[in-house]
Parts: structure tokens; sequence; C-alpha cells
């Protein structure tokens, strides 16, 4: 049976490399299994992302709902990168200063920022809290828990901060270049780790001074990725939280850098950063032939 996606329009864009499917359902609705996604986000034989976003209309007075899944098909709560993409489409369609975009992570909102191409978002207020994150057991503070990689005498990573920003976030803050860590296999086993009953996205960062951080991320149910919005402001807030950086950084990742706000006045999160368009097309058919339930 041919798939109810076939043929539908589509936008390939990305933030700094992390890249999207760009789905508009506001017109009629789009029932996208998991199986679905997983073909579109193959990068072998489908068009090839980090995400499928879903444009569909609002819930709750913004201008739209963004749904958000992952190349492993499921759902997620939050996706910084993709929030200043759909916030570009939005501003350009609606001509409006700002837009809201509702998500399962909560409202954000979006507007053009000074630099041409440029968006930045308000993610809101992180989560900082161990049931808010969440964690599978009562831990006071969160700026660095009690989970490490390697012998207990001498690890490799250890006492990570924790932090929600629509989705969960553990980092892990080293004295060295976050690349000389194998994060492709520390990554897997941490995102499932037991401690972390929704899973979490798994990033090593370096603090180069008060205004600057070099950032790798696993991102849950993706992988390693060019870049992470939502890792790169967990990140921000977590080392302000360890008083290694002030409130206002740039955060270098491997796609490029953001510009993270962690603002005094409302404890709101603004990101600022490129959204970029790649090309506009149909989804084939025979995307879907070899999907699997």
């Amino acid at each position: 049976m041919m798939s109810a996606l076939a043929n539908i329009p589509f936008r390939k864009m990305n933030g700094l490399g992390n890249d999207f499917v760009v789905l508009d359902g506001r017109t009629r609705a789009l029932a996208v299994s998991e199986a679905d996604a997983r073909a579109i986000a193959d990068r072998q034989t489908g068009i090839g992302c980090d995400q499928l976003i879903i444009i569909e209309p609002p819930r709750e007075g913004g201008d739209c709902f963004m749904t958000i899944r992952n190349a492993d098909g499921g759902e997620v709560e939050a996706c910084g990168n993709a929030a200043r993409c759909i916030g570009r489409l939005l501003l350009d369609e609606t001509g409006k200063p700002q837009v809201t975009i509702e998500t399962l992570g909560g409202p954000t909102r979006a507007s053009a920022a000074e630099t041409p191409g440029a968006v930045s978002v308000d993610m809101g207020a992180p989560r900082l809290k161990w049931d808010e994150i969440p964690l599978s057991e009562e831990i006071a503070d969160t700026r660095g828990i009690e989970l490490q990689i390697g012998p207990l005498d001498a690890p490799i990573l250890h006492t990570p901060a924790v932090v929600n920003i629509g989705n969960p976030h553990a980092i892990f803050f080293v004295a060295d270049d976050p690349d000389a860590y194998a994060l492709d296999q520390i990554g897997p086993m941490l995102e499932h780790h037991p401690l972390f009953p929704a899973r979490a996205n798994i990033s090593i960062a370096h603090v180069a001074d008060t205004t600057h951080i070099k950032l790798r991320t696993w991102e849950r149910g993706v992988g390693l990725t060019r870049a992470c919005g939502t890792a790169a402001c967990a990140t921000a807030v977590a080392a302000h939280r360890k008083r290694l950086t002030g409130r206002h950084v740039t955060v270098t990742l491997p796609g490029g850098d953001l510009d993270i706000h962690w603002r005094e006045g409302d404890d709101h999160v603004i990101m600022t950063g490129p959204a970029t368009l790649d090309f506009e097309g149909t989804l084939d058919p025979s995307l879907f032939e070899a999907a699997t339930p």
C-alpha cells in the first residue's frame, strides 16, 4: 500500500548542519508513523535528516504546533535548531516581528536577529530540579550528579551537570578538547542509562574562557550531530551554574557557533544562530517501499 505521505511537498532545512525535512500539515492532517519518519530520515535510501518536522495548526493560540520526530522515528519534546528554521518560515510568511511555535516541551518564540539569515528563539526557563529533568532518583544538586565512565579511581568522564531545556541533557565538562573522547561509544551507553527514564542527550564541553564553550553532543534517537541547539542552551546554563562562565556565551559546535544568553531578568534562555533553506521537493513513493513498521 502506498504511504499517505507519497508526493507530499517537503522542505530540507538546517541549523548549523543539524538538518531537517519539514512537512506542512496545517491545511491537511499528516499521519506520520515511526516507519515513515525512519524512511524519510535514512541517509542512504531516503532524503536524510536528523529530525523530521511536521508543522501543524496551533493548539493553544500560537502560530503553529511543531511535531518533532528523531531519525529513529521517536517523537521528542523540543529542538532549538528546528525552532529557528520553522521560526524563519513563519516570520517570512506572516511578516510578524515575532512568532510562537508550540511544542511538547512548551512554547518557543522566534524573532529575526540583526545578523542576516539568523533567528533568535526564546527557549524559556531551564528546568533544574531532579524530577523536572527527569532523573530516576532524587538528587539535590543537579550541577553535578554521581555518574562516571571508566575506573572508579580514574574515571574518563564524571559528575555531569543535568538540565532540561525542553528535553533532558547531561553535560560532562572536561579540561581538554571534547574531540579527544569517543562520544560515539559513550553517547549511546549513557543515553539509555537507568538514571534517565526519558533517555538523555549526552554532551562533552570544554570551557575555553568565560565567554566561549566548545561542545559535542550525542543526541538521543539521532546520534552524533553537527549541532544541537537545546544542548548548547543546557550547556550554557550548566556552565554558569558551575561559575565557569557568565550568562552570555558563544557555543562552538562542529557545525558552527551559537550565541546563547541566559537572561537574568526572567531566567529565559535566548539562542541566536542561522536557519537555512537547502532545497524543496516532493516525497517520492519509493522512499516508503522498504519502510519497516
